[in-house]
């Protein structure tokens, strides 16, 4: 029988969970990688944003799915002190070509809060890298992201919704725009002139900030990061921002006219702290919580004087993008993963090929012996050799190129089942088959007897 490589995947997202659900699931998939040192799954890949968890996962075959997914909930159930049951009730598990199209849609956008944002293909991007450097990406899974990260790639390339997507920060800033300057453009562009702004992180979500607010025209913006990572941070963007460190944010949180929060460390601003921080001043102050945890207590949108914009904000206010724009990047992605799927049906037939090849050159080999005992090294022998192994090649390349047809249709086990009945060969009972030797040249075949003489002569 065929073996097959399942690819399998744990979905939890915006679409059905709140995101503080998602923060904790987030949290516990720390535990991945240590569980796959003796899992019945071979490989897994974590991609964590601010509005979804998922895990992309590869198990040996279909009947080891189950054992792999029971594993990896319990795993993130430890990391996230739920219970496994919360955690599987929280997951939705998706199967094969569900999970594979799944994640090519997720890079693209099109799964996302606001459809068409460009930051989740690099989230795609780096999900890959990281479970790289900590040695969880297997061979399969580092195909499907690499496949699904070109392909967001062309979607922006290729389509409307690449220039026209609205990512999770713009939403953010339009809705900071309007709270403080309206509709009028002139407004928005004095408003962000003057404001003092405090981000506080240096994550992807901060760089993209702080590149946005360089393209409002924001001015007065200062950094803060708790790690001590902001001076670098604005270095490496220009060094038109100012970075803050220790007590220095206080003072800042006191002065700014708009606070931006991506950092999703776990240390929250409280709202007694806020009030008690900014007590006697009467500026309205403008809150953007961009976090997957949240770096400020919900209640400080009791304060007085204080907006608060949440990622539940931007959900319900991010715009359907054009539909043809949408459309033609749904169009782009179903070819890609059509390609992908048809590519990958016909690599499961190495196994069947593999195994007619080394058949086929042992019985080349059984007969050469022959010809060597009754002929000797001769060069007579060494043509006939040449010969047969030509015309092996020749015979072999229609099996061939028709094993990865029947592949690609799904209709591999007609092939392998012709194998058992012409030859008697059983696909996936040897062990660790090996590629077919290339056949020599007519100078590179070499005669075993002379072999061993030059041998013995170079000893």
């Amino acid at each position: 029988m065929e073996v097959i490589v399942a690819v399998f995947s744990l979905v939890a997202a915006h679409t059905d969970l709140d995101l503080e659900t998602v923060a904790q699931l987030s949290n516990g998939t720390g535990e991945v990688p240590a569980v796959l040192q003796s899992s019945a799954a071979r490989g897994a890949v974590v991609l964590a944003t601010c509005n979804r968890v998922e895990i992309y996962a590869e198990a040996a075959n279909e009947a080891s799915v189950e054992t792999a997914r029971r594993e990896l909930i319990d795993a993130v159930a430890r990391g996230a002190g739920l219970t496994p049951e919360t955690v599987e009730s929280s997951f939705r598990t998706m199967h094969g070509d569900s999970a594979i199209r799944h994640l090519f849609e997720v890079g693209a956008g099109l799964d996302s809060a606001v459809v068409g944002e460009r930051e989740i293909a690099g989230q795609v991007r780096r999900a890959l890298n990281t479970a790289r450097q900590t040695g969880t990406a297997s061979s399969p899974l580092v195909k499907l992201f690499e496949s699904a990260t070109r392909t967001a790639k062309d979607v922006g390339t290729y389509t409307a919704l690449g220039s026209a997507g609205r990512s999770i920060v713009s939403v953010a800033l339009d809705l900071a725009t309007e709270m403080r300057a309206g509709t009028s453009v002139v407004g928005a562009q004095m408003f962000w002139q003057h404001a003092n702004v405090l981000l506080v992180g240096t994550g992807a979500y901060a760089g993209t900030t702080l590149s946005q607010l360089a393209d409002r025209g924001a001015q007065n913006v200062a950094v803060h990061s708790a790690s001590g990572r902001a001076e670098a941070f604005v270095e490496d963007r220009g060094g038109w921002a100012m970075a803050l460190g220790g007590e220095k944010i206080h003072g800042a949180i006191a002065e700014a006219d708009v606070l931006i929060g991506c950092s999703g460390g776990g240390r929250t601003l409280t709202a007694e702290r806020l009030a008690e921080l900014r007590e006697g001043v009467t500026s309205r102050l403008t809150v953007l919580d961009l976090a997957l945890t949240h770096d400020f207590d919900p209640a400080i949108a009791d304060l007085p004087g204080v907006d608060l914009i949440t990622l539940e904000s931007v959900k319900m206010a991010a715009p359907e993008e054009q539909q043809a724009a949408v459309t033609a990047a749904a169009r782009l992605v179903d070819t890609a993963v059509t390609d992908y799927l048809t590519e990958r049906k016909a690599r499961s037939a190495d196994e069947a090929i593999v195994a007619l090849r080394r058949h086929t050159h042992e019985v080349l080999e059984s007969e050469m012996e022959k010809v060597r005992a009754r002929h000797g090294c001769t060069a007579a022998a060494e043509e006939v050799e040449f010969a047969l192994r030509r015309m092996v090649r020749q015979m072999l390349h229609t099996p061939t190129v028709r094993a990865r047809e029947l592949a690609a249709e799904g209709r591999l086990s007609e092939y392998e089942d012709a194998l058992n009945t012409l030859f008697g060969l059983e696909v996936g009972q040897s062990a660790a088959p090996a590629a077919a030797e290339p056949a020599p040249s007519a100078q590179d075949a070499v005669c075993p007897a002379h072999q061993n003489q030059k041998d013995a002569q170079s000893a």
